[in-house]
């Protein structure tokens, strides 16, 4: 069994993509029997970024980030995140000319760029330059894959997502969900500029549209868009059964890489409308019966509404977290030279 570091600055209490893939993908390398060493802002002094408190950024130094990777001796080691600890770690591996793996989750040129005055092109210069240092860069998606190879990043692998099945399934629907009239549009997720949610609230749909979810626009948006019902961040079951509630799971995103709601939402019965782009794009090709891609995100909405629940769940529950975690390894050894240059979904 192997001894894996895994460093990411994006943690609990962030409740967002990375952080659920890292968690279900770390549950499942220790099932294996593997022992995990995190390097997490939790574990030293740290700040809440303005505007994002849920975000915490460490305040340490090399030499405490060294002291503890060294302490763990691993056998592999995979960086997550661009932020601090991703740094020191990538400067760590450099310096002992250990191989290691990272992973691209976020676009973060683009959600910096959508807060600050600072080219994009600056930016991806940055983050380039730090997933190529790597032996291996793990991505969700054959679209991203291409997308970033023509931006000159090496080294690109798959890494796909899972879904816990048992807990994200079909239920009983009520006649009015939570009180509130059918079909009922659902969105889960960050209330944050990158999302693109006003091009969901917008839209004129029947019944009902609703947010789950918490961040800096929440307060603006609901005063813009009083006919929309915003319930905040729900979890575990109680987030379950707004999926299950769903006739509709409405994903206006533009940037994300992937989009585990969407899997959430498939394996909860709710077929999925969203923009012909990177992650639903990947997720649903080849497999229409499932939801709706357009340009329109209205008329992919009402597309959707056609769709059956258990085409839905059919095709969300053929992502697992075992297969996805069969990647994550399998990368991680590619990256020391101890597995063979197979390509998998």
């Amino acid at each position: 069994m192997a001894k894996i570091t895994i460093v990411t600055d994006a943690w609990h209490p962030q409740v967002n993509g990375v952080v659920r893939s890292l968690d279900n993908t770390i549950a499942e390398l220790r099932r294996l029997g593997h022992e995990i060493m995190l390097v997490t802002p939790d574990k030293f002094r740290n700040l809440p970024l303005p505007s994002y408190p849920e975000i915490r950024i460490a305040l340490v130094g090399y030499r405490t980030v060294a002291r503890a990777i060294d302490g763990f001796q691993p056998s592999f080691v995979h960086i997550a995140t661009e932020g601090p600890l991703g740094f020191w770690a990538r400067r760590w591996c450099l310096k002992k000319k250990m191989p290691f793996s990272t992973s691209y989750h976020t676009r973060f040129p683009e959600y910096v760029s959508a807060r600050l005055p600072i080219p994009q092109s600056l930016l991806y210069r940055l983050v380039r330059r730090f997933h190529n240092a790597g032996n291996v860069c793990m991505v969700a998606t054959a679209s991203l894959e291409r997308e970033l190879t023509e931006k000159g990043f090496r080294n690109l692998r798959r890494w796909s997502r899972g879904i816990d099945q048992s807990l994200f399934s079909p239920k009983a629907r009520t006649e009015k969900p939570f009180g509130h009239a059918r079909p009922l549009f659902l969105s889960v997720g960050r209330v944050a500029v990158e999302k693109n949610l006003p091009a969901f609230l917008a839209l004129d749909l029947p019944g009902t549209k609703m947010v789950v979810g918490d961040g800096p626009d929440r307060e603006k948006l609901a005063a813009a868009f009083p006919d929309v019902v915003f319930v905040g961040a729900k979890f575990g079951e109680e987030l379950a059964d707004y999926y299950a509630e769903a006739d509709v799971f409405v994903f206006p995103s533009r940037t994300d890489t992937f989009g585990n709601v969407i899997l959430e939402a498939l394996a909860s019965g709710a077929p999925v409308a969203a923009y012909p782009v990177t992650g639903p794009a990947d997720i649903l090709e080849g497999h229409g019966e499932a939801g709706a891609l357009n340009e329109d995100l209205r008329a992919a909405c009402l597309e959707a509404l056609t769709k059956t629940s258990e085409d839905a769940r059919r095709h969300g529950t053929s992502f697992t977290w075992e297969a996805a975690t069969a990647q994550f390894l399998g990368n991680v050894m590619y990256a020391n030279g101890m597995a063979p240059n197979t390509k998998c979904r």
